[in-house]
């Protein structure tokens, strides 16, 4: 395979992609259990196989990862969301079975299995995409930079150009404009919701491209899902209920639900000291039977399909006024309807944080809402209502464009990944 990659390395998926000889655009495609995907989850399994006398470390990507993660019952180490380390100076590594491994260590092993998967050979040539703003409270983007590379290196890849992620879903969106114009983007991921100002003008060269505004915060799809968890899950396993210490009642501590916003953590909690706390907590709680719930949660390891009902929920409130949180496991039964305005006024402050990050990038573009001439949302997120209308509201719903929100990104990569003057693209 000569023909250069482009690679959408997300919080929650991957999307790799090349230009084919008649100009198209194809994304490496995935089958597992019968089911064919572009998409590949962003995760990452780690575990010890005995073979005769010799112990083996092997390891595994996607939904493989997740099938083993979910047959070992987590006897072994599970990791998602990495890219939320990326820039991050206070990860330098992690103790794998026994092996310290960097950022740089996982992506490598996370891009050499999706290669095994798509059953393709990466080329020389690839452009990654990358966050205006990485997720962490103080990002330092030259490590990143620094780390993406170097995993990019150890797959094979000689040439490296990185991208800014609204840059490329921008890139792909004018293929389809007929006269100049303004454009902001909006890439909602996992982690992070990122948002690029460009002007685009038809040339002698092709499309001629401005940055105007890049702005970016980290919040996303996964903070959307947390409230849903916070606000039902939670509450079902006994969050704002009370227990009786010592003649006084006092509230159940939050930290035993801070774990919730990563599934996989929750395996860990089943060994943990705030297990052994929830089993004294039932027996001074004045509401056991929500505690007991908690523990036969955390007995029956159920943390994907919590996740999984959570995510189908937020879709379906997508589509709908209400929807049906539905999640029965070894006991566990909770049934809620959510109204699509109660989950809005969850998310209210994820919006907020969304809302002044647009205007930070109109400001620094030096542009009012009527100057601008499109709006295109891409990523999981931009299908939240709420999240549209926000847009709608400040520009215009005639203004606003959506298509491929999954792979846009990815698919403006491999086009640029395919330009003579790649470096005209690439990110500071």
């Amino acid at each position: 395979m000569n023909t250069p990659l482009g690679l959408d390395f997300g919080t929650t998926n991957t999307v790799a992609t090349t230009v084919t000889a008649d100009g198209r655009v194809e994304a490496f495609h995935f089958s597992y259990a019968d089911e064919t995907f572009d998409a590949f989850r962003s995760v990452l399994c780690f575990w010890q196989a005995q073979d005769e006398s010799v112990r083996r470390n092997l390891v595994e990507a996607g939904p493989w990862a997740i099938e083993q993660f979910l047959e070992l019952a987590g006897d072994c180490r599970f990791i998602q969301s990495f890219k939320t380390f990326a820039a991050s100076p206070l990860f330098t590594d992690t103790l794998i079975h026994g092996r310290r491994m960097a950022f740089e260590d996982l992506l490598s092993n996370f891009l050499t299995r999706v290669r095994a998967h798509a059953g393709l050979d990466f080329p020389k040539r690839v452009v990654i995409g990358r966050p205006v703003k990485f997720a962490g409270g103080a990002p330092d983007e030259a490590l990143a930079r620094t780390r993406y590379e170097a995993a990019l290196r150890m797959v094979g890849f000689d040439e490296v150009y990185h991208v800014y992620e609204p840059v490329a879903a921008a890139y792909y969106f004018a293929q389809r404009l007929e006269a100049d114009a303004n454009i902001i983007v909006a890439d909602f991921g996992g982690g992070t919701s990122d948002f690029s100002v460009v002007r685009f003008e038809r040339g002698q060269r092709g499309l001629v491209y401005q940055p105007l505004a890049h702005a970016g915060v980290g919040v996303a799809g996964d903070a959307f899902d947390y409230r849903i968890i916070d606000q039902v899950v939670a509450r079902a396993f006994g969050k704002g209920s009370e227990y009786s210490s010592w003649g006084k009642v006092l509230p159940v501590p939050n930290g035993y639900f801070s774990k919730f916003s990563r599934w996989h953590e929750l395996s860990i909690m089943r060994h943990s000291r705030d297990y052994r706390e929830l089993q004294q907590l039932a027996r001074t709680s004045l509401d056991p039977e929500r505690i007991h719930a908690f523990l036969a949660f955390l007995d029956a390891d159920a943390g994907y399909e919590m996740y999984r009902a959570v995510s189908a929920t937020k879709m379906a409130l997508s589509h709908a006024e209400e929807a049906q949180f539905s999640f029965h496991v070894a006991g566990v039964d909770i049934e809620r309807a959510i109204k699509r305005a109660d989950f809005e006024k969850w998310i209210a402050p994820e919006l907020a944080e969304i809302n002044a990050c647009v205007d930070r990038a109109l400001r620094e573009a030096n542009l009012r809402e009527a100057e601008i001439d499109r709006v295109f949302l891409t990523g999981g997120t931009s299908f939240v209502p709420a999240v549209r209308a926000l847009f709608a509201h400040r520009f215009g719903d005639a203004k606003i464009e959506t298509g491929d929100q999954l792979v846009s990104i990815a698919y403006g990569l491999a086009l640029i990944a395919a330009e003579d003057e790649v470096g005209r693209w690439a990110a500071a």
